[in-house]
């Protein structure tokens, strides 16, 4: 069992630019991550060796296959492109025009076969996972008012664990539910607190930085900014919001406590219970949360702004991404003597 109230950073990897994203190997001790230099790098700690996969583009998005051996990145330069996890040296085996604009994040779905992507251009992409080809487009018909249709940037997108429908965010702070056999949209509804229009700026502020389902399928959780009091400077809280999938019914929004200024930019969800989340603004943090408990149980205070997270293969581990170029590989127990 974990005891996230020892958290504490194990490892610092150093990076010559700030990083933007993280994703870990399903079975090594290996982390890829997006950072401003254009390139996502595959860093094995044993080793304490890096290479890159250069993208030419800055990364949010990264994907990896259920079997360990894929990764996918999306740029914002619109791209997909399908990368080799562990060969010596990463050459993409295919590389596609997925968006008209920024493609802001990709998953694969659990059986390996399909995988989605989503961008500036209002659209959801499912694509042929061996191929790369596309297979069909989700986008609804913006033109009818009452419509089911992403009407804004489309911000993140994850696979239902039953592999039969997914679910896609956007800025609004609209989800939408799509069925993969059918193409059609079959519910929508809004994280009233993941999205504001501030009318001082005249901006819309929000989005979902990370989507994530519960091992069964039951719940899914959304990660952002709420209380949003200055969108220009973006000053509001870090958030992460449950939903009931049965019914759509937000049950708990989780926050800090102390209160922290930021975003929840990363969140995953421990097998033993944990919702843990990073936070990046006035600072970065780690944040821990019981399940059903709003205010956070433990927070861990880090050296800088936390722009993703991810967990470690052994589920001991956290792998942070920071703006000030580190890579921080966190162990939720004890130190060792």
């Amino acid at each position: 069992m974990i005891d996230y109230t020892k958290t504490h950073v194990e490892l610092d990897h150093k990076h010559d630019s700030p990083l933007l994203s993280c994703r870990c190997s399903r079975t090594k001790n290996v982390v890829f991550y997006g950072a401003e230099d254009y390139s996502v790098w595959r860093w094995d700690w044993g080793q304490d060796k890096k290479v890159t996969l250069p993208t030419d583009a800055w990364v949010r998005g990264i994907a990896i296959s259920p079997d360990d051996q894929t990764v996918i990145t999306g740029g914002f330069d619109g791209r997909l492109i399908w990368w080799p996890a562990h060969a010596e040296q990463p050459a993409a085996t295919h590389t596609i025009e997925a968006h008209d604009g920024w493609a802001r994040a990709v998953d694969i779905s659990p059986d390996g076969k399909l995988v989605a992507s989503v961008g500036n251009d209002h659209v959801v992409r499912i694509w042929d996972f061996a191929t790369a080809k596309l297979v069909k487009e989700l986008s609804g018909d913006e033109s009818k008012e009452d419509a089911i249709a992403h009407r804004s940037h489309v911000y993140n997108v994850v696979f239902h664990p039953n592999g039969k429908s997914l679910v896609t965010g956007d800025l609004m702070g609209q989800l939408i539910e799509w069925d993969l056999e059918s193409s059609a949209a079959k519910r929508v509804w809004t994280a009233e607190t993941l999205s504001k229009y501030d009318k001082g700026f005249r901006a819309q502020i929000g989005g979902f930085r990370t989507l994530r389902f519960n091992a069964d399928g039951s719940k899914l959780f959304a990660s952002g900014i709420t209380n949003v009091t200055n969108a220009f400077a973006g000053v509001g809280n870090p958030s992460i919001v449950e939903f009931n999938w049965a019914d759509n019914k937000q049950l708990v929004e989780y926050l800090s406590k102390p209160q922290l200024q930021g975003v929840a930019w990363g969140m995953v969800l421990h097998p033993d219970g944990p919702i843990i989340g990073a936070h990046g603004g006035s600072g970065g943090s780690l944040m821990f949360w019981k399940p059903g408990e709003a205010e956070s149980a433990h927070q861990l205070k880090l050296p800088q702004n936390a722009r993703d997270l991810d967990l470690v293969h052994d589920h001991e581990r956290l792998a942070v991404a920071c703006s000030d170029g580190h890579l921080r590989v966190c162990l939720m127990n004890p130190k060792k003597a």
